[in-house]
């Protein structure tokens, strides 16, 4: 590879705005907040923050009900103040990349509720309206990512409109050239401002079967554990090949302009995300993979699913991998304290453009959240499951005090226990610490070619060590890591350099307890 790419060789970093910072004292984060803590980013090491939805919105789903794609909520500043963490950003040497939304609005957005003021309404077939089935009841079986059925009866007009999530989110109609041209502006509109790209929430959703046909029953569905969502198989609602044009099109639009990256949100087997690079690779530059995030925490399989993606990637298609984001449970939770350190070596030494989830670098873990304090429309929906996303999106922690130093005022969710120990400014002073160890890793990264965009080998794994090996332009790094609680040995020779442990000192032959290594060794080439 010749010059450097910021999306292919950096890190992006994903920043939850309502639980980020708060300049203001309301409790709840905001531009201001973000723009004050874009000197930790640098420190820290990334190269781009992704900014969770910004917009005008009631704020139904925090956000993802969009009531205006050229503006700023209140809540988070003004468009003016958008533009200043732009170029403070920029400035710094920091990407800036908008979540853009565009599966649904807000029921609150003038297109809808013109389009909801008549059956000729100009705007009715902006989004999706169906007349009820003969019994009175919805057209069909679709059911709402979020509970319930997807279609909404609108008493003034008689008919149902589709909503895959909340009712208060209406799908558009992507069918209609108008409204894919009205979405096609919209990101002109902040590209123009100087946005570096966009993630694209919920993208393989956007297109629906034409013919409005039921989703098959899912034969795995378990009756009270499941989302209800999944009692169907989403055959006539997701990845539908008709996406792919859309996806193109978004792309051609982000190539209007330099320099920038459009990345998609997409929760699939592997053989359908990779499809999202397009035919011609001109889909998303980043179809996201998140399947480390349900990945069983074994060496074997991790070895074996980073194996199978690299050999699934079109030629020319560059990989990214995902450890956590405001959807999922948080990495420390999952894996506990010990190999959370190893999945930041995991992360940030796999070939790909990794996306590091805010807080997860200080091992924040999910808090949780009494239900009379439930924010989440998914928690209050469906109560129980444990689908609920707030205990992953509680404020960060930058001081070891009342407010964690997130807020002078009362966090819009609870902070949660440990600050004390679980926060910037007490391990930004400790050697030892994860935050330490995420600066050292990304450090490493920008200082050597071989971490970021050099190819990558598998070199054995089996039931507790896995192995790999980065080769780049002479340089040539082994990782070892440890994903058991014991001391564990691997066949691979683990000769070279000590560049990197999760323990202090140099160590055996075997591994420690939870530990990875990085080590330099002679080039094989």
């Amino acid at each position: 590879m010749s010059e450097r790419v910021w999306w292919r060789d950096g890190v992006v970093y994903q920043v939850y705005p309502r639980s980020f910072a708060d300049a203001n004292g309301d409790g709840i984060g905001d531009l201001q907040g973000i723009r004050c803590k874009l000197p930790y980013l640098v420190g820290l090491g990334v190269d781009a923050l992704w900014i969770s939805p910004i917009y005008p919105s009631p704020m139904a789903d925090f956000g993802y009900d969009v009531s205006d794609y050229r503006g700023i909520d209140p809540l988070f500043g003004d468009i003016e103040a958008m533009d200043a963490l732009i170029a403070d950003a920029h400035a710094m040497g920091l990407k800036v990349i908008l979540d853009f939304v565009p599966n649904h609005s807000s029921d609150e957005h003038p297109w809808f509720r013109e389009s909801r003021r008549s059956r000729t309404s100009a705007f009715r077939d902006w989004y999706i309206w169906r007349d009820p089935a003969p019994d009175g009841g919805p057209p069909n079986n679709w059911l709402a990512n979020f509970g319930g059925s997807a279609w909404a009866f609108d008493q003034g007009t008689g008919q149902y409109y589709l909503h895959l999530f909340l009712d208060k989110q209406p799908d558009l109609n992507w069918r209609n050239p108008v409204v894919r041209e009205a979405m096609y502006e919209a990101m002109r509109f902040w590209l123009r401002r100087g946005v570096d790209g966009f993630r694209v929430d919920v993208l393989y959703h956007v297109m629906k079967d034409a013919a409005f046909r039921d989703n098959p029953p899912n034969p795995d569905y378990r009756e009270g554990i499941d989302a209800s969502a999944n009692r169907f198989l989403p055959e006539h609602t997701a990845d539908l090949p008709e996406v792919q044009g859309v996806v193109a099109a978004m792309r051609a639009v982000v190539d209007e302009f330099p320099d920038r990256v459009l990345i998609g949100e997409l929760y699939l087997p592997l053989d359908r995300i990779v499809a999202y690079y397009g035919e011609h690779l001109d889909g998303a530059n980043l179809p996201f993979n998140f399947l480390l995030i349900g990945a069983p925490w074994e060496a074997r399989f991790i070895g074996g699913l980073v194996e199978r993606y690299e050999a699934a990637l079109p030629k020319g298609g560059w990989p990214n991998w995902v450890l956590g984001n405001h959807d999922k449970p948080r990495i420390a939770s999952r894996v506990g304290d010990a190999q959370a350190r190893v999945a930041a070596v995991l992360l940030l030494t796999l070939r790909g453009t990794p996306t590091l989830y805010y807080g997860d670098e200080i091992g924040m873990h999910d808090v949780p959240i009494p239900a009379a304090q439930a924010r989440d429309p998914f928690e209050r929906n469906e109560p129980g499951k444990g689908l609920g996303r707030d205990p992953q999106r509680t404020p960060m922690r930058w001081y070891p005090r009342e407010g964690a130093g997130f807020t002078r005022g009362t966090p819009w969710l609870p902070i949660g226990d440990h600050v004390d120990t679980i926060n910037v400014d007490s391990q930004e002073r400790d050697p030892a610490s994860l935050l330490s160890l995420y600066r050292g890793l990304l450090s490493l990264r920008r200082e050597h070619p071989a971490l970021s965009r050099g190819g990558i080998t598998v070199l054995g794994c089996n039931d507790a060590v896995l192995v790999y090996a980065r080769c780049d332009e002479g340089q040539r790094f082994i990782v070892a890591l440890n994903f058991s609680a014991a001391e564990a040995t691997s066949h691979v020779p683990l000769q070279g350099d000590l560049v990197l442990s999760t323990y202090a000192g140099e160590g055996g032959v075997a591994l420690r307890a939870n530990e990875a290594r990085i080590l330099r060794v002679p080039s094989a080439g």
